[in-house]
């Protein structure tokens, strides 16, 4: 196959994942090999692929290719999360986009339109991923819903839930009033809005004077239950105890003592909404209120309900919680204004106010008071701590072990429950006697009835709770029937998708994948769901399959904008890898992100980054054109030739180093430091120097032949190039692979370089010596202006003898490559010189009448003096702690960029200039 002139990334990108995807490239067919597994994040069945997938799945994907090259038995699980709400919501404003809506529809068939959904327009990222080139096991794709996994996930609620580990409760959880169900932390986005900050007088209930408290929330004063002070503050010390008259309800509520309260902070009282404020709940248990006990004023949509006491005047009824287009009027400004008629209102305050919203809906979170499902997670969390402590679990980058410990040693019961239709619904049984019957299915549901209620008992099962009362019999007999009503909720989806690492696996079958890529061998995740999916997947593996879930967790960072800020669709700095792909390639992007990511840092976007791998890769591609052109084809061996020349004894050295340093590469998961190694292996040594320097000679305006060793070294050497940088570039470098010969398997399939062969110190040194002689030399002409192509004449005044020699050998090369007609070992007569000092030599080259050295001297001073100037005023500007605190981040890290720049320059220019004679 003849490579085409020009390199066009999107026609290889096509038709070589259909072929590797057509015929089973990814599938791990190794029975025998030692196994090597990774289960990609499931990205939602929403999605679409962004720069966050990515980065994530082109780390991945370097691993699972680095893997199989080893010859190991390579898994990369892939597959989708059914995404509850997000999936939902598509659904619903599908309906509404023809004046439907959900609940037009019984559960059964809105979930039947889901499914036809998902079927029909689902999935859209699993193509993407394609396009990035994501090796990945396609045959055996899983979904979140689907049936075997599913068995999994109740099969693990039940047993929870038996174990004492599941169970309902009453907490304040993340309401979000828009889509009418309880959130987690990871679905809440916290904003600044321009708010108020309301002080209110709290009348003492004996008429002695009033306590005041402010509020950024006035209109949850109709659930109050306290007022908080500082036990420390001792202008209230002869207050605790007694009760203020709460205004509007006239509920008597105490005045607590709490160090939640801030002397500092306004009056240093405030007032105790439990049931509607995560630190009023804590300040609310320690006072001694039960959840039970506690008020809550709001329905599911952000309406004022009555509470358990009854005092909410019955205008309030119904109100929502502040302003909402339509209404006229809403719970907020009718207390504000009660409070003001009142005469109890000091003042009001603008403030900017960090408020919750739902990151799907935009709806303002409400801190809710309801039942809910909850694991222990603090009990599951203990195993999962020591498996980090004892090193079962290697966490990459060490820094993140921290901030796991400080989570993980501080957690929080998990609420696991969704008021949703879409997901796994939650399998428990409520009757109207306060049983509850949680069962893997129905059928074991009615066994534990039968159990309870007797075995004469009729059980009748429904899913809706429509007016069903239980038949409790004749007064003081056996029930003779009892309703079962199966709870609506469902399961959290971070509930199912932390069993990925075996429900995937076929668990609880104990099938031989289970039993052979259990537990994983690497989980590639961002820190930002550190605790959210990857804190609980080791909690829940460790608890079900008594192994961790993975031997190594590496945490990447963020892929940020340009100028470091988030990336976000409101800020409109979102990059499309899909675009990146269409102008680059995917090989171009994928080796951005490798090259980018460096442990414990974030990722900068740099578009001309990407368009410099895209010139990386037409590098290397027409560097095989070349090798083709000249004969030089594919290697039949992984073992280094055989090699006389110095050139060639150097370059099977450079292939030796760079494995070496791969290898390490790997084994630290250091992926900036892989992409360093095997770009300068390409770029410099292969493509710079070593074509350069046993490419034919023109003699007579003839082009000579190759020599028949270097065709077979160069052959050999771009087979270990292909090799190695396929996990980073797969698609050109199967392409390549092919054209330099006709194989009998594809790249994917080649083994990892093992070149049997040492580093010759004689040849680096010779070579070294010849590259760093024309390199040299080339930059002292570039410095004083030397057009390239003068021809000069070198002189060593003291040359050694291993420096005669290798310039016998080499004077082709120096002279074709570096421009030098002859080496003189005599001192050069005239003061007009440049020189450079190459391993220990001092070179010599007259200038005179090339260029006026004095004229150079002048020139490069004043250069100097400037850079140095500009040096040296940003150095005072970054020394200055006044400007580092208050400018913005981007500024100080372009002042610290422009001071590097300047000082290189002025380093560089400082050489110069000691170079002239």
């Amino acid at each position: 196959m003849t490579i085409d002139k020009t390199f066009d990334p999107a026609a290889i990108e096509a038709k070589w994942y259909a072929h590797w995807e057509s015929t089973g490239a990814f599938r791990p067919v190794r029975p025998d090999a030692e196994p090597y597994t990774i289960v990609n994040p499931p990205p939602n069945v929403t999605g679409s692929l962004h720069i966050g997938h990515a980065l994530d799945n082109t780390l991945q994907d370097i691993l699972i290719r680095h893997a199989r090259l080893q010859g190991k038995d390579a898994l990369w699980v892939v597959g989708t999360d059914h995404a509850g709400i997000a999936t939902q919501m598509v659904v619903e404003r599908q309906l509404n986009a023809r004046q439907q809506k959900r609940t037009d529809f019984t559960r059964d068939e809105f979930i039947a339109k889901v499914w036809e959904w998902k079927e029909e327009s689902g999935g859209e990222i699993t193509g993407q991923l394609r396009r990035l080139g994501c090796s990945m096991d396609w045959e055996n794709e899983r979904f979140t819903m689907d049936e075997g996994f599913s068995k999994a996930v109740i099969k693990v609620f039940v047993e929870l839930y038996n174990q004492g580990l599941l169970y309902r409760d009453k907490r304040l959880v993340n309401w979000d009033p828009g889509l009418k169900t309880a959130i987690s932390d990871l679905e809440v986005e916290t904003r600044e809005i321009n708010g108020k900050f309301w002080h209110f007088k709290y009348p003492l209930e004996d008429g002695s004077g009033f306590i005041s408290v402010a509020t950024t929330r006035p209109e949850t004063m109709l659930a109050d239950m306290a007022v908080a002070v500082n036990p420390a503050d001792e202008r209230y010390a002869h207050l605790v105890g007694k009760n203020v008259r709460l205004p509007i309800t006239g509920r008597l509520i105490p005045i607590v003592a709490d160090e939640h309260a801030d002397p500092e902070l306004g009056s240093g009282a405030v007032k105790v909404t439990p049931g509607h404020d995560f630190n009023d709940f804590e300040v609310g248990k320690r006072a001694g209120f039960k959840a039970s006990e506690m008020f809550n004023m709001l329905d599911g949509e952000g309406r004022v309900v009555q509470t358990s006491d009854g005092l909410i005047p019955q205008e309030y009824i119904g109100q929502y919680r502040f302003g909402i287009e339509g209404e006229p009027t809403n719970a907020r400004k009718m207390v504000v204004e009660a409070m003001d008629a009142l005469g109890l209102l000091e003042k009001v305050e603008d403030r900017v106010i960090q408020t919750p919203f739902g990151d799907r809906s935009g709806q303002v979170i409400e801190p809710w008071l309801t039942d809910q499902w909850y694991v222990d997670a603090e009990t599951l969390a203990k195993p999962a701590i020591e498996a980090v402590r004892s090193g079962a679990i290697d966490i990459v980058p060490k820094s993140w072990e921290k901030t796991y410990f400080n989570w993980m040693e501080n957690i929080q019961p998990w609420c696991v429950s969704r008021q949703l239709w879409w997901g796994h619904q939650i399998p428990a049984w409520f009757s109207a006697d306060g049983m509850c019957f949680v069962a893997e299915t129905e059928e074991h549901a009615l066994a534990l009835a039968k159990d309870h209620y007797g075995a004469s008992t009729e059980i009748v099962f429904i899913d809706e709770n429509k007016g069903h009362e239980l038949d409790l019999g004749k007064v003081g007999g056996p029930f003779k029937s009892v309703t079962l009503i199966r709870d609506p909720d469902v399961l959290d989806t971070w509930f199912s998708s932390a069993l990925w690492p075996f429900g995937t696996l076929g668990w609880p079958d104990q099938t031989t994948e289970l039993a052979r890529h259990y537990p994983n061998d690497v989980l590639v995740s961002g820190f930002d769901i550190l605790f959210f999916w990857d804190a609980r997947m080791a909690m829940q593996g460790i608890h079900f399959m008594k192994e961790v879930p993975w031997k190594t967790l590496y945490l990447h960072g963020l892929v940020r904008a340009a100028d470091g800020s988030k990336m976000s669709k409101s800020k409109g700095n979102t990059v499309d890898p899909l675009g990146l792909i269409d102008q680059y390639g995917a090989d171009a992007l994928r080796f951005f992100m490798a090259a980018m990511e460096s442990q414990g840092r974030d990722i900068k976007m740099d578009e001309s980054r990407v368009a410099g791998y895209r010139n990386f890769a037409t590098k290397l591609w027409n560097a095989a054109r070349f090798a083709q052109s000249n004969g030089i084809s594919g290697s039949h061996s992984i073992h280094a030739p055989k090699a006389e020349l110095a050139v060639n004894r150097w370059i099977i050295g450079e292939v030796v180093g760079t494995v070496e340093k791969l290898n390490k590469a790997f084994a630290e998961f250091r992926f900036d430091g892989m992409a360093d190694v095997i770009y300068h292996m390409v770029f410099d040594q292969f493509c710079d120097w070593y074509l350069e320097l046993i490419k034919p000679a023109f003699v007579d305006g003839e082009k000579g032949e190759m020599d028949a060793e270097s065709m077979i070294v160069a052959g050999w050497v771009l087979d270990q190039i292909l090799v190695m940088l396929h996990p980073f570039m797969p698609f050109i470098t199967e392409e390549l692979w092919h054209a330099l010969g006709d194989r009998p398997y594809d790249i994917i399939h080649a083994k990892w370089p093992e070149p049997i062969a040492t580093v010759d110190a004689d040849a680096v040194r010779e070579i070294d010596w010849v590259i760093d002689t024309i390199s040299k030399t080339r930059s002292f002409k570039a410095e004083l202006n030397i057009p390239p192509g003068t021809r000069l004449t070198a002189n060593i005044a003291d040359p050694q003898s291993s420096t005669i020699a290798i310039i016998e050998r080499q004077a082709a090369a120096l002279s074709r490559l570096g421009r030098i007609d002859s080496f003189a070992f005599t001192p050069v007569e005239t003061n007009n010189i440049a020189q450079i000092v190459v391993g220990g030599d001092t070179v010599v080259y007259a200038l005179d009448g090339i260029i006026d050295l004095d004229a150079e001297r002048s020139r490069i001073t004043k250069a100097i003096e400037a850079a140095a100037k500009e040096r040296d005023a940003l150095a005072g500007r970054l020394s200055n702690a006044s400007f580092v605190e208050k400018a913005k981040p981007e500024a100080v890290e372009k002042a610290r960029a422009d001071h590097a720049e300047k000082a290189a320059e002025a380093e560089r220019l400082t050489a110069a200039l000691a170079r002239l004679g």
